[in-house]
C-alpha cells in the first residue's frame, strides 16, 4: 500500500513518538512490550528470534487470559488531537490476534488517568495478519486513548490520526503559523516516494534525509509541489526552507503562494497569489527570506523544480483574531 493510497493519509500520526506520545499502561506484557505497539518503524517478523518468554514478536502482546476481563493499555498523547481514524495492525499475528478491540479516550494531566473514559470506537472485530483501518466520529480533543483488547492477544501497532487544535496565539505574538503544534499540516502532495510531507513542519530540524519530504527522481515534465494548511489564519511575514541532509537531490528551486480558502481547496485553483517567486536553492541549508504582505492566508502551496528533497518548512507570521 502507497502512501497515497493509505486511508488518512491527510491527517497527522498523532501516536509517534517524536512528538511525545507514550505508551503508559498496560495491563499485561509478558510477550512483548507495549511501548512497541507506537513504534514510528513498520513492524517486522523475525522467524527464529526468541526471548526468555517465548517468540519474540513486534508489537504489543499479553498473555493468554484464564481469568474474567480483557486486557487493555494507555496512549498518552504528546499533544493533544482530535482523533479521526485509527489503524489497527495485527501484521505477522495470526493465531494470537485479539478477536476484538474498543478504543476509549479522555482528558487527564495524569499519565494513567483514573477518571471516566469516553468511548471513540466500539467493540470491533479484527482479523489476524491485516491493517483495520477505522473512522472515529467525534471532534472533541483528547489527551489519552485506552485500547481495550477482548479478551487477550497481540497487536503490531496502533496508529492514531488526526489533528491539533491550539488554542488561538495573541495576535501580537509572531509565530510559526504552519508548525505541527501550532495545528498546521501537509494535506497534500504530487508524490512522497522517499519522505513523508508530513515531515516538514514538525519541531526541530531534520535528523537525516528520510525525515523531510523527498519525491522520486522526475523524468517527464511538470515539478513537484505540496500544499499545507496553516494552523490559524494569518499574515505571513518570512518563511525558512531548510534543505539539511539533502546534498545531491535538493531542489534547483522553489516557490511559494498562498490563498485563503472557505471550502476545498485544489492545486489548481485561481485563488493562488504569489508569496515566494521562483528562487534558488542550496544543498544542505536554512533559506531565510523575508515576504510581502499578501493579506491573510489559510494554505500554503510550496512548488519545487523539478524534484528533490526539503526537510523542513517554517511560516513565521501573526495569526488573525477569529471573529
Amino acid at each position: 500500500m502507497t502512501e497515497a493510497q493509505r486511508p488518512f493519509h491527510e491527517w497527522i500520526q498523532l501516536e509517534q513518538p517524536r512528538l511525545g506520545s507514550r505508551v503508559t499502561y498496560a495491563t499485561d506484557e509478558f510477550f512483548a512490550a507495549k511501548e512497541r505497539l507506537i513504534d514510528a518503524s513498520s513492524p517486522v517478523f523475525i522467524d527464529d528470534k526468541y526471548d526468555d518468554h517465548g517468540k519474540w514478536m513486534d508489537g504489543w502482546e499479553s498473555r493468554r487470559k484464564r481469568t474474567p476481563g480483557n486486557d487493555h493499555c494507555i496512549i498518552r498523547l504528546g499533544i493533544p488531537g482530535v482523533v479521526h481514524g485509527v489503524d489497527m495492525d495485527t501484521s505477522y499475528f495470526t493465531g494470537n490476534f485479539p478477536p476484538e478491540a474498543s478504543i476509549d479516550a479522555c482528558v487527564s494531566d495524569d499519565d494513567v488517568p483514573a477518571g471516566e473514559w469516553t468511548e471513540l470506537l466500539p467493540k470491533t472485530g479484527l482479523h489476524g495478519d491485516q491493517h483495520h483501518f477505522l473512522t472515529i466520529d467525534n471532534e472533541s480533543v483528547w489527551t489519552h486513548l485506552r485500547l481495550n483488547i477482548f479478551p487477550d492477544g497481540g497487536l503490531a501497532r496502533l496508529r492514531i490520526y488526526g489533528e491539533v487544535r491550539p488554542a488561538l496565539a495573541s495576535t501580537d505574538d509572531v509565530i510559526d503559523l504552519v508548525a505541527l503544534e501550532n495545528g498546521g499540516r501537509a494535506i497534500s502532495c504530487s508524490d512522497e516516494h522517499f519522505g513523508s510531507m508530513h515531515n516538514l513542519n514538525v519541531a526541530g530540524r531534520g535528523v537525516n534525509m528520510g525525515d523531510g519530504w523527498e519525491t522520486a527522481r522526475r523524468r517527464g515534465p511538470g515539478n513537484d509541489w505540496v500544499i499545507l494548511a496553516l494552523g490559524h489564519v494569518g499574515i505571513i511575514k518570512s518563511v525558512e526552507i531548510d534543505t539539511a541532509h539533502f546534498k545531491g537531490n535538493y531542489p534547483d528551486r522553489v516557490s511559494l503562494e498562498a490563498a485563503l480558502f472557505d471550502g476545498d481547496v485544489s492545486v489548481d485553483s485561481k485563488q493562488w497569489r504569489s508569496l515566494l517567486p521562483d528562487t534558488k536553492l542550496e544543498m544542505d541549508r536554512q533559506h531565510e527570506f523575508e515576504l510581502e504582505d499578501i493579506g491573510a492566508v489559510s494554505h500554503v502551496r510550496m512548488a519545487i523544480y523539478p524534484d528533490g528533497g526539503v526537510s523542513r518548512l517554517r511560516l513565521y507570521g501573526r495569526p488573525l483574531r477569529e471573529e
